[in-house]
């Protein structure tokens, strides 16, 4: 009787009897059919540290509500006068002149008769000093020179740019009226808008059943065998430093671009504001005191705020430690020849603090590493540390503490830090920072979707006050 008991299948025999190190002697199919299990790190390694890059606008501005869809505010401008585009047919020597003032966006001169002046010529730097005697229309005024050798340098036609000229004071004659018209404060008015910023994160309702080996970890420290709040919270922070990118970078919408066809406005980010109204050093690094000097005498004639904190990247970072390391340096005997920095003097036998939280030159400036400008997915990314290539931002420079402007909307004066951001808010909707939950898995109940939609929305605009105040570092 043939046996029931079939040949095949059957059982298999592999002997491997030489000591050689073949592919058939590890395991390396890992899989539910194999009785061996793999060592695994249920952990996540955090090989990129903390990812986020939101933090400069925590560190220097404020949040505060409005409720319009503009925000404006008037920024205060000089309190003396002066023009530096005024040209004149007068010959040299004459006794008495007429100039004509031909600066931009002045229709009316605030010179009165009666105020005396000084008027340099641009090209030579010789000046005079006269009183007005007459203002014989709205951009002209005439003078009379205290000089016996009267106009110093000859004219070269009234629509010219030849000479500066400013108010100093005035002269009266004995027994005479007082000055004839008042002068009405001038301010600037700025605006800008809010853009709304909107992500969503989505997971069904099976995946988040499912749990998972990999332990998930997230920056503000949950942990957990879901995958799904790994996703969800890295979306939360993505969104969280696109409030603050935003801010940095969005630019407004020209007349006739496509944006404006498509129906959007965009805003005035901080980059833009200071890159079209404040300072911008086009040398990419200031490397030596020299160029700090120049920065120095630019902030005297803007608002001459005292404590500036810098934001750079780590080119900029270097190029500073490395100017002021160069004023600590040692001779070949190992004694200072010149100055000495730190508690112990950065002894040679110590370890040495190569770096710089800060320096005064005039003012105080104070060195903060900024992290979206190192960061590859972002800034950092466009060029390395050294690139010089054209538009590359390198840092900034923003004044502490806060300013004084007029809010249109509030109708009073307020203090205002020189960074902060509105969002709109009223006391029926706070648009700050909104997160809601839709779908019918993960608690919510809002539809017969099989899912979780977890919604984020902000609106905001950032307030740049005194772009004056502000250097931005960049190349060209």
């Amino acid at each position: 009787m043939a046996s029931a008991l079939l040949n095949s299948p059957t059982y298999a025999l592999q002997p491997a009897p030489e000591q050689v190190a073949l592919q058939t002697n590890y395991i390396t199919n890992f899989n539910f059919l194999n009785q061996y299990l793999p060592d695994t790190y249920e952990k996540e390694f955090e090989r990129y540290g903390n990812r986020t890059i939101a933090s400069f606008l925590r560190m220097v501005g404020a949040e505060m509500p409005s409720n319009s869809d503009q925000i404006k505010w008037a920024e205060q401008g000089r309190l003396h006068i002066k023009y530096v585009s005024v040209g004149t047919a007068a010959s040299a020597a004459d006794d008495t002149a007429t100039f004509q003032v031909n600066d931009a966006n002045v229709t009316y001169v605030a010179i009165r008769v009666g105020q005396t002046v000084m008027i340099q010529g641009n090209a030579t730097g010789v000046f005079n000093k006269a009183i007005v005697t007459a203002v014989p229309s709205a951009t002209t005024f005439t003078v009379a020179f205290y000089e016996a050798g009267g106009l110093a340098v000859a004219g070269t036609g009234a629509g010219n740019a030849q000479f500066t000229v400013f108010i100093y004071g005035s002269e009266f004659r004995k027994g005479t009226n007082g000055m004839v018209g008042s002068l009405e404060a001038e301010d600037s008015i700025f605006s800008n808008s809010p853009i709304i910023i909107k992500d969503k994160y989505a997971v069904n309702g099976s995946d988040m059943a499912q749990i998972g080996w990999v332990e998930v970890t997230t920056e503000n420290g949950a942990t957990g065998y879901l995958w799904y709040l790994k996703s969800e919270h890295e979306t939360r922070l993505r969104f969280e430093d696109y409030l603050e990118t935003a801010m940095i970078e969005a630019v407004p919408a020209d007349t006739a671009s496509g944006a404006i066809a498509a129906g959007f406005k965009g805003s005035e980010g901080i980059f833009y504001v200071v890159n079209n109204r404040g300072n911008v050093w086009g040398g990419g690094t200031p490397t030596t005191l020299t160029d700090w000097d120049t920065i120095v005498s630019r902030l005297d004639k803007q608002g001459a705020i005292e404590e500036n904190v810098v934001f750079v990247n780590r080119g900029l970072s270097f190029d500073i430690d490395n100017m002021l390391a160069t004023l600590n340096g040692y001779n070949g005997s190992g004694v200072s020849s010149s100055a000495s920095f730190g508690l112990f003097d950065n002894d040679i036998n110590m370890a040495l603090n190569l770096g710089f939280t800060g320096f005064r030159r005039g003012y105080d400036f104070y060195k903060s590493d900024w992290k979206y400008l190192n960061d590859p997915t972002m800034r950092g990314g466009l060029s390395n540390a050294t690139a010089s290539a054209t538009g590359t931002i390198t840092g900034i420079l923003v004044p502490a503490g806060s300013t004084s402007v007029y809010d249109q909307i509030m109708g009073k004066n307020a203090k205002r830090p020189f960074l902060h951001v509105r969002y709109r808010a009223s006391e029926a909707e706070d648009r700050r920072y909104k997160t809601w939950i839709t779908g019918s898995a993960g608690g919510a109940s809002t539809s017969d979707l099989d899912a979780m939609e977890v919604n984020f929305l902000s609106e905001r605009a950032v307030c740049t006050l005194g772009a004056n105040n502000f250097v931005l570092f960049r190349f060209g």
